[in-house]
Order: structure tokens, then C-alpha cells, then sequence
């Protein structure tokens, strides 16, 4: 919509709002966003437009002369000292005015600019750094000054190209995901070998404990754990024809299992409590069939809708909820749990099941409430080795809430699977509720959920991830913060499937941030129709090798510098793993300081993304960031580097993470 210019201008109200992104309700012509007069610091006006914070709209301005004229502040409906906003103008990607922090009843401030010359104009409120309750934000008498050409509103989200970052895989051996496995004394022990490159792949394995061997056709390490606790170490090595590689591999043999973030796939995000055995067998299929399990990615988790539904009428899910020893009993839709388990372990997978402690689950189907003992060992006895473990309806069950009561059911559960001849990791999921990742580990969890549910979109993704600062210090070897799943690929939560509804730039940040957290990466897509770019994101060798560091130190943010962060994490070689992200609405330089992360003396920088050597820095390093974008870097020091000898590591929380082993 364009709309051109009479002598008085353009008034903001004039324009196509339906292109005006509002964080809540919708933007508004002449009233705030609740639908009362426009009303700032006690001042009423008759024009303008109310939103809501996240808010923004786009504009092309016409040549010629162009001023901007406005006054902005939070509406009194939000009340005195309530809502917390920031006013921002962007002229071409680059900041011609800030508001600074406004709060309810702080009085108007006057917006006079001068943007001749620029030809998008952005008109931003932000939410002010924290949540975004009350923050109903009025563009009050706002007017564009025109020599008389249109003023076009564009589209809030501007059109990017998907790129594909990630390089093709080379043809030389290369080993990825865990190279530290735990396993508890004497139990079963089965672990796939990611290991990419040209086949045929032959691998070998050196100093493997009594009773594990190497089956080199199925590319698996499998036997039974010594009795022992201890840390047993071993060499793997891959040839072909290109090449040889090798890799130190650990087996610590304690009560710790999960030493490195689980990844994999869970069926939640992608068909809801619409799953049977046929979707399942299928997504493990065309995992195996994309060589997912090269890069590590290993469990094939079947979440809510395998149980009975007490209350439903469709006969494929109705019927007794129990057998008569009181053993779940899988809805018609699953008719043979364990021969899917089997399929999945052919695969190079590993099967992973659901259940709620309360009575029912959050889809309605039958709960674990007052047959844990019995549910923990059916899990086992049909080869599960996860479980997701969802509160649901246990708030009818729990009384009051203490941290005893928000324990007890994980604690119970927990103490159940350890019981059990195999191994199971136990999957925590309660929202975060009562500071969870202070006490998930203590509860018996190797992950637990740190967030409400995740969706795919911007505001959902920046919230739930940037909002994992300081919980860095919680997670670890054993035990990680999980801010939920993966939303790329084609989604729909049971609905018709769609494409995520994240930028493609977005979805690297995303999944940029997911790394640095050493988050669990559980995908939530279909896998049975992986386009390129999806395919790029989930099969960067590097990337997700960051994730998987045997050091196991969540990232912390280290910088912010207006709408850009910085984060970063040590890896176990003595590099150090950096995130640069730009949450603003236009392209912005972001700056990684060598003193901001704690190290000294000239560094090598690597793109993780692309695959290529920038060069080295003895001080930081700027890139320029996509809008809602993210770059991935990893720092080596570079005399190390050029010496071919161990690095030498300054590194400011070295000793804090040697501990935290």
C-alpha cells in the first residue's frame, strides 16, 4: 500500500497497519492497542497509531525531502512505572534515533529526524530488554513530511535467500558426535560410531575394555560394560581410500550417563499425538537413509499418543488401559512396540518412549501415576534406552508447590530406570517451573526442560534461547539445560505440515545458539522430506561437533552491545567456541572481543558455518550479522597452530572447567 503525501503529510495512521507486527492484540489507528484514547504522561492526542512491543513497521520513503515527526512513550493505560519500552528509528539498516528506556508515565518524547536521503525506514519498539507485559507503545501524531511522493508499507519481514551454508562432506574419514560414552558398571552397553567420509569406511578399534568389541559392518561398539567404575580409554580409527583417521575415545563406567547432550528426534513437533508405528519406522528409515547416525545424531523418540486414550471413541485408541498385570498396553496404532524398537536398533538408532507421572498425559492417553514400578520395567523390557518424563496432569497429584513435591515424581522415576537391567536416560519435562536446572540433576535427570513449549517463530526462539544466560552453570557432563526442540524443517504439531515459519537466518541463529548451550538437539521435523537447506543445517560436521564437546561447557554470554551478543564456550582441544548474534531488524556489525571472552595473544578464527579460515586477531574480530542472524566461530591459538604443538590456553575459566569434569 502507498499512500502519497498531502501538504501536511503522511499520517502514520493513514498506512496499511496490517503490515505493522504487534506483540500482542493488533496495531491500532487513533487508539492504543487496548482500544482507549492515546494517552502519554497524562497528555491525550487524537492521532497516531498504538502497539504493542514487539513492534515494527517498514517503510519506503520517496526521494526528496523527508522529515519525521512524532511524539512516542507508553500508554497510561499500562500504569505509572509499568511496561518497559524502547523507541528505536532505522534509516537504510543503520540507527538514526533511540528513545532509551520509556516506562508508563514517563512523559512523550518528541521525534523530530531529518531522513532525506533514506530509502527504508524502519519504525521499531522493542521490548526493553525484558518481557514484554504492559508494553503498550504509542507512535502519537506521527506524521512523514513529503515534497508530495508515496510512502509505501512493505512487508515487516524482509525476503531472504535460503543459503546454504554448509560445505559438501569431503571424502576423508572424519569421526563426529561423543567421544565420551557413559554406562553404568556391568550393564548392556551399545554405542553407534559416527564416523563420515567416502565408503567403504573400514574402522578398527585399539584398547577397548574386556567384554565391548567392534562390529565393523554395523559401525558399533557393543558387549558389556566392565564392573568396575572407571574411565577406559580406547582408539578408533577409520580408513579409505582418501585417508586415515583417528580418535580418542572414553568409556567412564560410574552412575553418569549422557556425558555429551543427547541428540536425535522426537515425533511432538511433527505429528502431535497423530503418531503410529508406521510414522516411527518411517522417520528412523529416512534417517538412516540421510546418514544422520554419521554425525551423531542417535535417538528416534515416540512422544505423546502411543498409549491408550481412556476417554476417546476412535477405536484405534480406545480399550482396557492395562493388562492384567497391570503392564501398559500400546494403542492399536503401535501393535508391536518391541519389533519397532528392534527396527530402530537396526538402524543405528536408539528408541526412545514418553509418559507423564500423573494419571494422564497432556494428550490424554494413560499415565505412569501409581505404576512407575511397573511402567520403568516394561520401558526397559522393550528396549527403550529414553524417556521423556512430562508433569502434565501430576498437579492434581501434587501436593502444594515445594521443591519435595516438584522432585518427587522425577526422583521416584529416576530411581525406578536405575533399577533396571539396561540403561535408560531420563528426560526431565516440566516447563522449567521452580528453577529446575538447580535441581534436575539432584532429581535423578541427564536433561531436564527449562521452557514452556517452543514455537517457530522469532520472538519464540529469541525469548526461550537468549533466555538460558546463567544457566550455563547448571549444565554439564550428565546433566543438561534443555530449552526444548528443534523448529526447522516442515512441522505442523499434528496439523497439515508447513514449512517453519523462521527466517532462513533465524533458523541458523537457532540452531547457532543450540550448539553453544550444549542443548540437547532433538529435530522435530519430517525427516521423510528433508529439503537442502534443512539438510544443511542438521549435517554440519563442525557445528554440531560443539555441541558435542567432551568438556561439556555450556556457553555464557559473554557481551551485549545494544540489539548484538556475544557468546562463548572452551572446547576440550583449548579452542574456544563464539557466537556473534544480531537481534535487530536490520544487518549490524558484531564485534567479538578477545578481553570480552577472557583469552589473550593472537588467535585463529575459523567460520564453522562455511568451513573456511578467516585468518587470526590478536584482539577480536568484527562480521557484519544478518538481520535475526547468527556466525559461528572457533578460536585456536595460533602459535599452537603454526607449531603443530598443544595449545597454550590463557583461558579465564579453565580451572573452573577442568573442576566441573
Amino acid at each position: 500500500m502507498a499512500v502519497r503525501a498531502a501538504e501536511t503529510g503522511v499520517g502514520l495512521e493513514n498506512l496499511d497497519l496490517t503490515r505493522m507486527t504487534c506483540g500482542w492484540a493488533k496495531p491500532m489507528a487513533n487508539r492504543n492497542v487496548r482500544g482507549g484514547e492515546l494517552r502519554i504522561g497524562g497528555r491525550t492526542f487524537d492521532r497516531g497509531v498504538g502497539t504493542h512491543a514487539e513492534s515494527l513497521i517498514r517503510l519506503r520513503l520517496p526521494a526528496g525531502p523527508v522529515r519525521l515527526r512524532a511524539w512516542v512513550g507508553v500508554d497510561d493505560a499500562a500504569g505509572a512505572g509499568r511496561g518497559s519500552v524502547e523507541f528505536r528509528v532505522l534509516g537504510d539498516g543503520r540507527c538514526r534515533w533511540s528513545s532509551g528506556l520509556m516506562r508508563g508515565g514517563d512523559p512523550a518524547q518528541r521525534v523530530e529526524l531529518d531522513v532525506t536521503g533514506v530509502r527504508e525506514l524502519v519504525l521499531r519498539v522493542t521490548d526493553g530488554g525484558d518481557e514484554t507485559t504492559d508494553d503498550l507503545a504509542n507512535w502519537a501524531d506521527a506524521v512523514l513530511e513529503t515534497a508530495g511522493g508515496a510512502v509505501e508499507t512493505l512487508e515487516p519481514i524482509p525476503v531472504e535467500a535460503r543459503e546454504i551454508r554448509t560445505p559438501p562432506p569431503v571424502p576423508t574419514p572424519r569421526f563426529h558426535g561423543a567421544a565420551v560414552v557413559g554406562v553404568r558398571p556391568g550393564r548392556p552397553f551399545r554405542s553407534t560410531i559416527a564416523v563420515r567420509g567416502e565408503r567403504p569406511i573400514a574402522l578398527h578399534a585399539e584398547g577397548l575394555p574386556a567384554g565391548l568389541a567392534l562390529d565393523g559392518a554395523r559401525r558399533c561398539i557393543e558387549g558389556r560394560a566392565p564392573a568396575d567404575s572407571g574411565v577406559y580409554e580406547a582408539t578408533l580409527i577409520a580408513s579409505n581410500a582418501h585417508g586415515v583417521a583417528r580418535r580418542r575415545w572414553r568409556l567412564v563406567v560410574g552412575e553418569q550417563l549422557a556425558l555429551t547432550p543427547p541428540m536425535g528426534w522426537n515425533s511432538w513437533n511433527c505429528f502431535g499425538a497423530r503418531i503410529s508405528q508406521e510414522l516411527i519406522e518411517a522417520t528412523a528409515r529416512a534417517m538412516a537413509a540421510e546418514r544422520l547416525h554419521e554425525l551423531g545424531w542417535t535417538y528416534v523418540v515416540i512422544d505423546d499418543g502411543w498409549q491408550r486414550h481412556p476417554d476417546s471413541d476412535d477405536p484405534a485408541l480406545a480399550g482396557p488401559e492395562r493388562d492384567p498385570r497391570g503392564r501398559l498396553l500400546p494403542n492399536r496404532r503401535f501393535p508391536d512396540l518391541r519389533a519397532l524398537v528392534d527396527t530402530i536398533r537396526g538402524l543405528g538408532f536408539k528408541a526412545g518412549i514418553y509418559s507423564s507421572p500423573g494419571p494422564i498425559t497432556c494428550a490424554g492417553h494413560t499415565g505412569s501415576h501409581g505404576r512407575e514400578a511397573e511402567d520403568a520395567a516394561q520401558f526397559a523390557d522393550w528396549g527403550f534406552e529414553y524417556l521423556k518424563y512430562d508433569w502434565c496432569s501430576y498437579s492434581r497429584i501434587a501436593r502444594g508447590t515445594t521443591l519435595p513435591e516438584q522432585m518427587r515424581p522425577y526422583q521416584r522415576m529416576a530411581a525406578l530406570l536405575a533399577r533396571q537391567p539396561s540403561d535408560i536416560v531420563f528426560s526431565i519435562c516440566q516447563y522449567g517451573v521452580g528453577n529446575v536446572s538447580a535441581w534436575g540433576r539432584a532429581a535423578g535427570g541427564h536433561l531436564w526442560r527449562t521452557t514452556g513449549d517452543i514455537e517457530d517463530t522469532w520472538e519464540s526462539v529469541r525469548r526461550i534461547g537468549f533466555g538460558q544466560a546463567g544457566l550455563d552453570l547448571f549444565a554439564g557432563p550428565g546433566g543438561w539445560n534443555d530449552p526444548d526442540m528443534l523448529v526447522i524443517g516442515h512441522l505442523g504439531w499434528g496439523q497439515p505440515l508447513r514449512p517453519s515459519r523462521l527466517t532462513p537466518n533465524e533458523q541458523y541463529l537457532h540452531m547457532t545458539l543450540w550448539c553453544l548451550l550444549a542443548a540437547p538437539l532433538m529435530l522435530g521435523c519430517d525427516m521423510t522430506r528433508l529439503d537442502d537447506f534443512t539438510r544443511g543445517l542438521i549435517t554440519n560436521g563442525e557445528v554440531l561437533d560443539v555441541n558435542q564437546d567432551p568438556l561439556g561447557r555450556a556457553a555464557s554470554r559473554v557481551a551485549v552491545r545494544g540489539p548484538t551478543q556475544v557468546w562463548a564456550r572452551p572446547l576440550e582441544d583449548g579452542s574456544v567456541a563464539v557466537g556473534l548474534f544480531n537481534l535487530d531488524e536490520e544487518p549490524m556489525e558484531v564485534e567479538a572481543r578477545w578481553s570480552d571472552i577472557g583469552i589473550v595473544g593472537a588467535w585463529s578464527v575459523r567460520d564453522l558455518w562455511r568451513g573456511r579460515d578467516l585468518g587470526a586477531s590478536t584482539n577480536g574480530w568484527t562480521i557484519t550479522v544478518a538481520r535475526h542472524g547468527a556466525e559461528l566461530l572457533r578460536l585456536s591459538p595460533a602459535d599452537a597452530i603454526a607449531s603443530n604443538s598443544p595449545p597454550r590456553v590463557p583461558w579465564t575459566w579453565e580451572a573452573d572447567a577442568r573442576d566441573r569434569r
